[in-house]
């Protein structure tokens, strides 16, 4: 699940809105406040009993993506967000200032297979990035994958690869529209013409080569229903083995697990080609087992190597027998181990790199050169050891400032690598380290329209509601003067066991630029500090995530930075859940709610796709403590008639088969029915676009001024002068 961003409101245009009838049974209009027209949407008499609670669901017909109604709706929705967004003078300068910040070239770090380099490139303005192929990082080389030549709308996206030892060979998948289902197919790396091979009804995995090349393993799902495929629950997560040159039919089954149709699988063949790595870890837990096939032994399977479940295990390389992996057991803040086939049991486990003191937490480990690169989170901020094998540290590798790094793939025999340093005001630079030495040299690095002089980022701490002590990252101009009038919006995630990093955005330099503030809260539910911090953030203690997130608000306005008259609030996906939770619980916190994808009715979650996988964060209505957990905080479940909510510009689109649309069309039929104040309350429905995940360049753009106007406009924001675009 990836993670998306973003007060008393001046009123609202002066003119009616009217919704044009794009067919004859088109929803009507119902009065709204402020002269705004919203669809009338139409309720059904539908009850579920929970445990003896029973709970109205009217707006039930919207789960239906495919049907009639809920496509004339979507467009009467649309049409009046649209009117509503086209009246806002600034919304041109918005998007044309995002399109020339957006519009620098961009990398990936290079990665060595054979003889050859592979990166992805953007020229800038591109709907999807492209993938090169060169013999010298030094040069550019070939063009070797154009997603761009696969769709008009530039909506096909690359969501996978996997490249063959000897670099000649791809096997890419393709998404379209933003959903997550997988097509693989495979290119001839030397000739640029794709082979015969096709695999369908993948998701969720990765494409790993046998060392000969002769075929690859991929994750994929039994093929649902094609009226159902955005829709329908997705278990049985399945390996199988696709030998090149054959029909998809012919495949091979590897590895399955029908009696545990929840767990998701990733399989991975080892650098030297021996072993074949299996791991599961069943919905969005992070708690795995482990599987190894011997590919060296003629009709081997599959073995198991680390079955409790206990914790999570992440592999990084084999040596001879012995398996190094990142884990959490015994180490909340993680450390290394080594596991030896022979002797798996915990007693003989060998420490490499152990749990560091204080709060630090281990983020990620690799190999290369015969060299440990660990990657450590301290205090939300990246820092990077390398040590040998045998665990003795090595060195500290300097960085540039605070931010984040990430990279150090390669193999065990490399004597190079890449990595990439980034941070809130600093585009992402690609550096180029000489393993033995361990020195480093700029590779790359993007050069974009914006100067970071006049802006500087804070990290500040404050108590939630517990007591407990919350980081969180302001960024701004200098000298911001705290008479709490700075337009301010707060983002948040907390959830999943996923960290909110220091990272380049160019919304938010826009963002900065028109003269707000981007406060970004680490919110428990994450792993800024470890398992603890994810836990205190989960099941029975979700609300602790909301409090943080009311805390930071909460803050910010008694510390002057803003007031809740100048406060947005904004989070995706299960940061559009807590948003939602958040404008239901304190409806006068903020002036603006940006919940975008969200995860809006917590009863019925686990019915969809692959929604029953955030059990493991969630919970579910099955059991009645599950129950009792959602239904006191669900966004759709907690929306009250005649309460005065916040302006609120709910976003989703119509190909999202993670966090299903159903769940933005019902809050916001229920949101504008129940609203019981002068501020707008619409939905922006995106057509050919999914999660987020490969979205072009053109739909974000106009997705985040859209965004931005809305606020700006709600917020009684001025553009500042000499704000748009630079000659």
């Amino acid at each position: 699940m990836l993670a998306a961003k973003f007060a008393l409101a001046l009123a609202l245009a002066a003119a009616d809105v009217a919704t044009p009838a794009p067919a004859a049974a088109a929803p009507a209009v119902q009065a709204a406040p402020a002269k705004l027209t919203y669809p009338v949407t139409k309720k059904v008499d539908v009850v579920d009993d929970y445990f003896g609670t029973k709970v109205k669901d009217p707006y039930r017909w919207l789960e239906d993506d495919n049907g009639a109604d809920t496509k004339l709706w979507v467009e009467a929705q649309n049409a009046v967000t649209d009117a509503y967004l086209a009246a806002i003078p600034q919304r041109g300068a918005i998007r044309d200032r995002l399109t020339q910040v957006w519009d620098y070239e961009r990398f990936s770090a290079p990665g060595k297979h054979g003889d050859r380099y592979f990166y992805m490139r953007n020229s800038g303005l591109q709907p999807q990035s492209v993938l090169f192929v060169t013999d010298d990082p030094a040069k550019d080389g070939r063009v070797l994958l154009d997603p761009n030549a696969l769709s008009k709308d530039g909506t096909v996206a690359i969501s996978g690869m996997g490249i063959s030892d000897d670099g000649k060979l791809l096997a890419y998948a393709i998404a379209d529209a933003g959903s997550d289902w997988q097509i693989w197919k495979v290119r001839d790396v030397d000739t640029g013409k794709d082979l015969a091979d096709e695999i369908r009804w993948a998701k969720f995995g990765q494409a790993s080569f046998t060392k000969d090349g002769k075929g690859f393993y991929y994750a994929r799902f039994p093929a649902p229903a094609e009226a159902e495929k955005l829709t329908a629950r997705n278990v049985n997560h399945q390996i199988w083995f696709h030998a090149l040159g054959t029909p998809q039919e012919k495949d091979v089954l590897v590895y399955e697990r029908p009696d545990q149709p929840e767990w998701y699988f990733a399989a991975e063949v080892s650098d030297d080609g021996r072993w074949l790595v299996v791991s599961a870890h069943k919905g969005s837990n992070p708690e795995t087992v482990v599987f190894v096939q011997d590919l060296a032994k003629a009709g081997a399977k599959p073995e198991p190597l680390l079955t409790k479940m206990d914790a999570a295990y992440s592999f990084i390389d084999v040596q001879g027998d012995t398996f190094l992996f990142l884990t959490d057991k015994g180490a909340p803040r993680k450390r290394v181990i080594a596991v030896s086939l022979a002797k798996p049991e915990e007693k003989d486990w060998k420490e490499i790199v152990p749990e560091a003191k204080g709060t630090d937490v281990l983020r990620s480990a690799s190999v290369v050169g015969d060299r440990i690169f660990a990657t450590w989170m301290r205090d939300v901020k990246s820092a990077v050891e390398v040590y040998g094998l045998d665990g003795k540290k090595v060195a500290d590798l300097p960085l540039p400032g605070i931010g984040t790094v990430g990279g150090f793939g390669g193999k065990r025999t490399d004597k190079e690598t890449f990595y990439v340093f980034t941070g809130f005001l600093s585009p992402p630079t690609i550096y180029r380290l000489d393993v033995p030495s361990l020195v480093a040299t700029v590779f790359r690095t993007p050069k974009v329209d914006f100067d970071p002089s006049g802006f500087e980022v804070t990290q500040v701490f404050y108590p939630s509601k517990d007591g407990t002590r919350i980081p969180m990252f302001l960024l701004h101009r200098k000298g911001v003067a705290l008479d709490g009038k700075n337009p301010t919006i707060l983002y948040g995630y907390g959830g999943f066991n996923v960290p909110l990093l220091p990272g380049f955005s160019v919304s938010r330099l826009v963002w900065l630029e028109m003269g707000g503030v981007y406060a970004i809260a680490n919110l428990r539910g994450g792993s800024e500090y470890g398992k603890g911090w994810w836990e205190a953030g989960r099941l029975g203690k979700k609300q602790n995530v909301f409090d943080d997130f009311i805390a930071a608000a909460e803050w910010l306005q008694k510390n002057g930075w803003t007031s809740a008259g100048r406060l947005a609030m904004n989070g995706g996906s299960n940061g559009g859940l807590l948003v939602g939770a958040v404008m239901t619980q304190r409806p006068e916190l903020t002036a603006v709610a940006l919940p975008q994808v969200g995860v809006m009715d917590m009863l019925r979650f686990h019915k969809f796709t692959v929604g029953w996988g955030w059990k493991s964060d969630y919970g579910s209505s099955e059991t009645k403590a599950g129950f009792d957990t959602l239904y006191a905080y669900s966004p759709l479940q907690r929306l009250k008639k005649g309460t005065a909510y916040p302006a609120t510009l709910v976003t989703t689109a119509d190909h999202d088969d993670r966090v299903v649309p159903a769940h933005s069309f019902k809050f916001i039929a229920e949101l504008q029915a129940d609203q019981g104040g002068p501020k707008p309350v619409l939905a922006r429905i995106e057509t050919r676009a999914g999660h987020g995940a490969g979205k072009p360049t053109k739909k974000a753009i106009e997705e985040i001024a859209d965004v931005y106007a809305f606020t700006l406009k709600n917020l009684g924001m001025q553009l500042p002068a000499g704000f748009g675009v630079r000659k």
